[in-house]
């Protein structure tokens, strides 16, 4: 019997070794107008989900799990990020949409979605207030995340068990390009703890974790990897990420996910994209475990579509493991 997606995704994310295409995924592919026709789901605006009756809420969840399906299909996807909306972040409608995805595909695709307690990069608005908070109040940004684990631990027992989800991807960011957020010392005293609780709280559940923050995590990479995630994401070579050097330090410690250089598939030569598609298949295929091919990003909102499908058709023709 062949291997489902769902299987190869998680081979990968345990550094098994694999034969066959190089796993891949996208965190989000929000090029569905260009590819299908159909708006993203995180591109509509359902300011009218409270008036809605209970069969119009269904008809847009179940034309939410079709995209995602889509998508997958389409594009040889191994697994599915599935994002809190419709509903904002109401349980019981990510709860259903999990559910309809499961009873469209069956266990053929490793389904995720966030849950990251931890402290991200402020907007602009909040970035004077939590600075000081660091200093002054760093209680404040202390319990502010156990009251979000508290509620995702919760969330994360009622589906313990049910076969809807196989793993948790943690989004919250960290860094700019040049530099953390956070300096190291702030990293270990306001974020590790917390991060380290949630990866043991998924693993004891028996989920698997991801980590995601784009940008430069060098001078923090040692704690994230130290916390426990099954694999990091997105390897951000715009954040002078080097897939190479992560996999030689911590491949035997982590999968590593991503690294394709968003920037040049979205205004680079077609010359610069390909060779970069290349060279992320030769750095991250340096053996036959523990890596998982996508973008440094995602496929966001203005990318080529165009870009995107000549990545796409590089991973056919060449990330082929032998054997």
């Amino acid at each position: 019997m062949a291997e489902t997606h769902k299987q190869r995704f998680i081979k990968a994310l345990r550094r098994e070794p694999i034969t066959g295409h190089v796993p891949q995924f996208e965190l989000v592919f929000f090029l569905t107008m260009e590819a299908f026709g159909r708006v993203h789901p995180c591109q509509r605006s359902y300011s009218q989900w409270n008036q809605m009756s209970v069969r119009e809420r269904e008809l847009h969840l179940q034309d939410v799990a079709d995209i995602y399906i889509q998508t997958a299909e389409h594009y040889q996807h191994d697994a599915i990020f599935v994002q809190p909306s419709p509903g904002a972040h109401d349980f019981e409608n990510i709860r259903r949409l999990l559910e309809i995805i499961r009873e469209k595909s069956g266990d053929e695709y490793y389904l995720m979605m966030h849950g990251d307690p931890t402290l991200a990069i402020p907007s602009g608005d909040d970035m004077l207030e939590m600075s000081a908070q660091m200093y002054e109040e760093p209680e404040v940004l202390h319990d502010a995340q156990k009251r979000v684990w508290d509620r995702l631990q919760k969330e994360a027992a009622a589906l313990q068990g049910t076969g809807l989800l196989d793993g948790y991807t943690l989004c919250s960011d960290y860094a700019f390009n040049v530099n953390p957020f956070f300096s190291p010392d702030m990293f270990a005293e306001l974020v590790a703890p917390h991060l380290k609780e949630c990866i043991d709280g998924y693993h004891q559940m028996g989920y698997y974790v991801i980590k995601h923050t784009d940008g430069n995590i060098n001078p923090i990479v040692d704690q994230i990897v130290d916390c426990g995630p099954d694999a990091l994401h997105s390897i951000d070579p715009q954040g002078h990420m080097n897939l190479s050097e992560i996999r030689k330090k911590y491949g035997d410690r982590i999968c590593t996910i991503g690294n394709v250089n968003c920037g040049l598939l979205q205004t680079g030569t077609d010359e610069e994209a390909e060779a970069d598609v290349r060279r992320c298949l030769r750095e991250g295929m340096d053996g036959n475990y523990g890596f998982i091919f996508s973008t440094s990003n995602c496929a966001y909102t203005g990318m080529p579509l165009e870009r995107y499908e000549m990545m796409e058709k590089i991973w056919r023709e060449e990330a082929v493991y032998p054997g």
